[in-house]
């Protein structure tokens, strides 16, 4: 039905040339093995495949179409189709507007990332560039999505998709979002400025046991030194819990970044991350609930709620073919309440995960064609909040081919 949409207005309000398209495929094939996926050591693969299409719409459009579909198996084999990027665009001298299947990210990343369906304007000028849009989360696949904002959206994601009863076991939680954001590369040449504000919505129906709804205040600064670069940035969270007796919340997170490069011919940079998200303190100041739950680490692939995740990282491209990183990363809980998973046990209440440490290497032959071997590790017993847990591990395999 969108598509349908898109392309009678792309037909009908602009003279299509068909002699700038493009189509081109994509295969992105991996296996693993390991016990960081299930509870015993076992082996897991996925293929996706990712047919592209775009083409210009007179002197100032565009329309860029891809699609999915994989297939792989990690305790149980599945297959999984599914709608990517989806863009219709249009440019009027310094501003814009995008339709469709687009994507879009926060300041920080980790609060809305991905694609979504919706509209966008922006619009560049000396003061910065100014952006407002409004998508709709629904229509999604919904492990591409990943929005765990309620224990009904995590039973979501859980659960299998069965063809038998798609349109309950597909979709995403159904959520709306709007966002006003305004971002200057350079205010006085040496300060990067980002910031936004978003509105989100349940609209999941009265089926959930209760509705969520989150408001953000984001900013986000960086600071170049010559090779050395420093980010900082924040949100505020307000929050709404919708049932038989409402609550209001507020909650915090932090995100600071240090990054050295090195001037050499392997082109190098270390860096270190951390970032914070609140847990329950009280009953007026709650756990940090991003729209969407971007994973931290090889291993654990923990969402950010009540979490903090401290990353020290070096990376370096040897030449023109191998690259390579490394990557060393703690975990804290920051209350007892709001991380349960792996590895916590109900023998202990400490704060205290375990390290994570991880290394890929990559080797590109040619342009259209990329291996890379990874392998990673985490140590619960160098935590105290499931120092008995067994050691999760994996080593995994991917090769990625460009095609057309």
């Amino acid at each position: 039905m969108v598509l349908n949409f898109l392309f009678l207005i792309s037909y009908f309000l602009f003279p299509l040339s068909l002699s700038a398209y493009d189509f081109g495929l994509l295969i992105n094939a991996g296996c693993g093995f390991g016990n960081a996926v299930s509870e015993d050591n076992a082996f897991d693969f996925k293929v996706d495949i990712i047919p592209r299409f775009s083409t210009l719409i007179g002197d100032n459009g565009e329309f860029v179409l891809s699609a999915g579909f994989s297939i792989g198996k990690e305790q149980d084999l599945f297959y999984i189709p599914e709608l990517l990027r989806t863009e219709f665009s249009m440019r009027f001298g310094d501003s814009g507007i995008r339709v469709g299947r687009i994507g879009y990210s926060d300041p920080l990343s980790f609060i809305a990332n991905g694609l979504f369906d919706g509209v966008q304007y922006y619009y560049n000028s000396d003061v910065g560039s100014f952006r407002i849009g409004a998508w709709y989360t629904g229509l999604q696949y919904k492990k591409r999505a990943n929005i765990a904002m309620t224990d009904d959206d995590l039973l979501g994601i859980s659960i299998p998709v069965s063809y038998d009863d798609f349109f309950n076991t597909y979709f995403a939680s159904k959520r709306a979002f709007a966002s006003v954001g305004w971002e200057h590369p350079s205010i006085g040449e040496f300060l990067h400025l980002n910031t936004a504000v978003i509105g989100q919505v349940d609209l999941n129906g009265s089926d959930a046991d209760y509705h969520y709804h989150s408001q953000y205040v984001i900013l986000k600064a960086g600071v170049p030194i010559d090779n050395f670069l420093m980010e900082f940035g924040g949100s505020v969270e307000l929050s709404q819990i919708v049932a038989e007796e409402n609550k209001f919340n507020t909650a915090f997170a932090g995100e600071v970044g240090l990054f050295l490069l090195f001037p050499s011919r392997f082109n190098s940079r270390l860096s270190f991350t951390g970032t914070i998200a609140s847990g329950m303190v009280n009953d007026s100041i709650g756990a940090f609930i991003p729209i969407t739950g971007k994973e931290y680490g090889y291993i654990l692939k923990s969402i950010i709620p009540g979490l903090s995740v401290f990353s020290l990282n070096y990376s370096s491209r040897f030449d023109n073919f191998f690259s390579g990183s490394f990557t060393a990363s703690y975990f804290v809980r920051n209350d007892l309440g709001t991380f349960i998973d792996y590895p916590v046990s109900a023998d202990y209440e400490g704060y205290f995960l375990g390290p994570e440490v991880s290394a890929r290497m990559t080797w590109s032959p040619a342009s259209d064609l990329q291996f890379t071997l990874g392998c990673g590790a985490f140590f619960p017993f160098l935590g105290d909040a499931g120092p008995k847990e067994k050691i999760k591990w994996r080593v995994d395999l991917s090769v990625i081919l460009s095609l057309l």
